[in-house]
């Protein structure tokens, strides 16, 4: 017989081996990172308010109110600039980028100061809602630009088959050394949390958004109580979209006619983009970051270890569960014309994603909350 702790090697591999078929065969095949939608010209063009909320965001909201401003869209379009109190010149820079005159589409407007309860990034938005008249509306991030057709194909989308909500996984920026090596796994990471097949399917309760692009029904938003309702929420995207499916239709994919040109020239830019709601995502729980650190080691660092270093059944097992994950990442590599190469190193990716993730409970457990544009929201009471 074997000795018991042999036995609790070969478990171990097998049992990582089985997670890695779920994931592969059974989890809404997550890995493909589709879909992505092809331009088109809506049916009907209902008007559309773009609101776009904004705070010290000098160095892209040119490029991005001059992308907004320039979509061929058959119907009715304005953009609704929140500026939420930069000191930068953002309001100024955003005018700039649009030809001043009677039928600019750009309306600037000051925020009012954040009451308590809100995040400031919702609470901006909340303040273009109540000035948008359009029954449609598109939320859009001060950091990312559009392509011309982008508006109308998202429209499109919207109407045919008829959803609530249209949202994209835009393109991220990939051009520094960090952003190569982390920014696709990134992606990849948040396909496998929420299989957009599954977002996409009524039938299921995986409900997600990417909230750099959301088109949303007025009627949809004040049916599930306005921004209000999720007003101090962090993940905002993936809490309004939960609110959305719960009485109706979404969709998410990826984006080919959008990307953000927000920059992390370092890997340390990065990591404070993770720990800044990694934690969030756990519901603050120590039990589930917990299972989330076992669960990511038996995904990533089980198949490596019993890959190289197993004998028998168990380094077989240890190789079939690598290739599997592996493999899974290149559609996502292919996405972002990245070598596949990179494949073999999602084990070591992985290891910097789960100490953010430990170093955003340690904020949370230190008293230090999440920030967003130098505001600090503390933690939740």
């Amino acid at each position: 017989m074997l000795p018991r702790s042999l036995k609790d090697v070969v478990l171990l591999a097998l049992l990582s081996l089985c997670i890695w078929l779920y994931l592969f065969f059974a989890h809404g095949r997550f890995w493909l990172s589709t879909p992505e939608l092809s331009p088109a010209l809506p049916e009907e063009s209902p008007d559309v308010d773009i609101i776009v909320p904004a705070r010290d965001e000098a160095e892209t909201i040119g490029r991005v109110i001059a992308s907004l401003a320039a979509q061929e869209y058959p119907g009715k379009f304005r953009i609704i600039l929140i500026d939420d109190g930069s000191c930068d010149g953002t309001a100024d820079l955003a005018a700039a980028a649009v030809p001043p005159g009677a039928g600019s589409p750009l309306h600037v407007v000051p925020a009012q100061p954040k009451p308590p309860g809100w995040s400031g990034k919702l609470w901006a938005v909340s303040q273009g809602v109540a000035l948008a008249r359009a029954p449609v509306l598109l939320l859009a991030d001060a950091d990312i630009v559009h392509d011309p057709r982008h508006l109308a194909t998202l429209v499109a989308r919207l109407n045919a088959p008829r959803v609530d909500m249209v949202s994209e996984m835009v393109r991220l920026n990939c051009s520094s050394r960090a952003e190569r090596a982390l920014v696709p796994a990134f992606v990849y990471f948040f396909q496998m949390l929420y299989p957009f097949a599954r977002v996409n399917d009524p039938k299921s309760r995986v409900a997600a958004a990417a909230g750099g692009t959301v088109l949303i029904r007025r009627e949809a938003l004040d049916r599930i109580g306005g921004v209000a309702s999720i007003k101090g929420a962090l993940i905002d995207d993936v809490t309004l979209a939960k609110a959305v499916k719960r009485g109706g239709a979404i969709y998410l994919g990826h984006s080919g006619l959008a990307a953000s040109i927000r920059r992390y020239p370092d890997a340390a830019d990065i990591w404070n983009m993770i720990t800044r709601t990694a934690f969030t995502q756990l519901h603050y729980s120590a039990a589930l970051l917990a299972l989330t650190l076992l669960g990511l080691t038996l995904v990533w660092w089980v198949p490596i270890c019993e890959a190289a270093l197993g004998h028998g059944w168990h380094r077989l097992c240890g190789l079939a569960a690598f290739a599997l994950g592996s493999s899974s990442y290149l559609p996502t590599l292919m996405r972002y014309k990245r070598s596949a190469v990179w494949a073999l190193t999602l084990p070591l990716i992985a290891l910097f994603y789960m100490a953010a993730t430990l170093s955003s409970a340690l904020h949370f457990w230190r008293g230090s909350g999440a920030r967003w544009k130098n505001r600090d929201y503390g933690a939740p009471g």
